[in-house]
């Protein structure tokens, strides 16, 4: 299949073509501003399907939008109609189509033509109004709210919000792929007279920036965002995108003694903790027990023993780890426990607990094992 993809070099543009190419489509005509204007009559003679992505949103003069969203998607079905091309049509438009605004004029008028056009010539045309889109490769400071906030955020830089309250809806990039290849084969999702993404998250502007404030804060306290909420976790990978390059890393409180180290890494509200300890060979650790509190506990490097006794018992139970060997151990409740370094290396182990430790109530009582 050959498909034609215009302003490939845009934000949705780009996304496409990558998971078209993912997805092992080949045949990828990729046409932007900057690309030959002789090689959209190439395009439009083969194409078997086309995405036309291409529009004006930041024009510096009003008529801009009616040249580059209506005057552009004429000069396509023109050429299309020259080399009698009746394949599906794919075009962007916007919500905006529905206000009286230069822009949404401009992108009511593409899609009054492309309605005409599937009219008189029976050609299959899918309309997608698209709300505010989010995802990586977003341009900030331009058109999209979410993409500013994340960069400038992410970036140190000041933000502006008039309006806290003002609810968005959106819809992410990685949503919006996955309905325009279910259109490209022909399974797209239709009401009516439009097509429409299928997953739309709605949210309030001071929502989105304290959000994105406490993605910048989860660092300093080792934290991980709620990622069974779908609009969190995606703008989440979303802030991410926009990291300095040079701040993909970041430091870890490590809290060194005599015996070796103890290192908090994740910290999550309903998940658990996730920590690294490090023993020096000869080292016994823990020597506690818990009411509520379990652990798990995973040796990645070097070889020991996890000794165990019921709180209320004698017998002491052995069991022999090693990084040679991925075994997890859990830790019941009701048993005092302890770790020991039987190698001559550093013992390092994962060390995982089922909820973060709270200092005012640490659920950890001292008992030899």
């Amino acid at each position: 299949m050959k498909i034609l993809v215009t302003g490939a070099k845009g934000f949705i543009g780009k996304n496409l073509v990558v998971e078209l190419k993912n997805r092992k489509y080949d045949d990828i005509f990729e046409y932007d501003m900057d690309t030959n204007p002789e090689l959209l009559d190439e395009y439009c003679k083969e194409a078997d399907f086309v995405f036309h992505l291409a529009g004006v949103n930041r024009p510096k003069e009003k008529s801009e939008f009616m040249e580059g969203n209506f005057g552009f998607t004429s000069t396509l079905v023109d050429t299309l109609k020259k080399y009698n091309n009746t394949c599906p049509v794919m075009i962007s438009s916007s919500i905006q189509a529905e206000l009286d605004n230069p822009y949404g004029e401009s992108k009511k008028a593409g899609e009054d033509l492309l309605f005409d056009y599937s009219k008189k010539t029976g050609v299959k045309v899918l309309v997608y109004r698209f709300p505010n889109v989010f995802g990586k490769w977003c341009r900030p400071n331009y058109n999209s709210a979410v993409a500013t906030f994340c960069n400038n955020i992410a970036n140190d830089m000041p933000i502006k919000v008039n309006d806290p309250s003002a609810v968005m809806k959106l819809v992410y990039i990685d949503d919006v792929l996955k309905e325009l290849i279910n259109a490209l084969e022909g399974k797209e999702n239709r009401d009516e007279q439009f097509c429409e993404i299928s997953v739309v998250h709605n949210s309030t502007l001071g929502d989105i920036v304290d959000l994105i404030n406490s993605f910048k804060k989860s660092r300093e306290e080792c934290t991980i965002p709620d990622m069974s909420d779908a609009f969190i976790k995606k703008l989440y990978s979303t802030y991410l995108s926009y990291l300095p390059e040079e701040q993909f890393s970041y430091d870890l409180k490590m809290n060194v003694d005599h015996r070796g180290s103890f290192t908090e890494f994740i910290k999550t509200p309903d998940r658990g903790q996730v920590s690294v300890n490090i023993s020096k060979p000869g080292i016994t650790k823990g020597n506690h027990w818990h009411h509520t509190k379990n652990e798990k506990f995973l040796v990645v490097s070097g070889r020991g023993v996890i000794r165990f006794r019921k709180i209320d018992s004698d017998k002491v139970l052995e069991y022999f780890v090693s990084g040679d060997k991925m075994e997890v151990v859990d830790i019941p409740t009701g048993y005092t426990h302890n770790i020991e370094n039987l190698g001559d290396i550093d013992m390092v182990s994962i060390m995982w607990a089922n909820e973060p430790f709270n200092l005012e109530k640490p659920d950890t009582y001292f008992l030899e094992v």
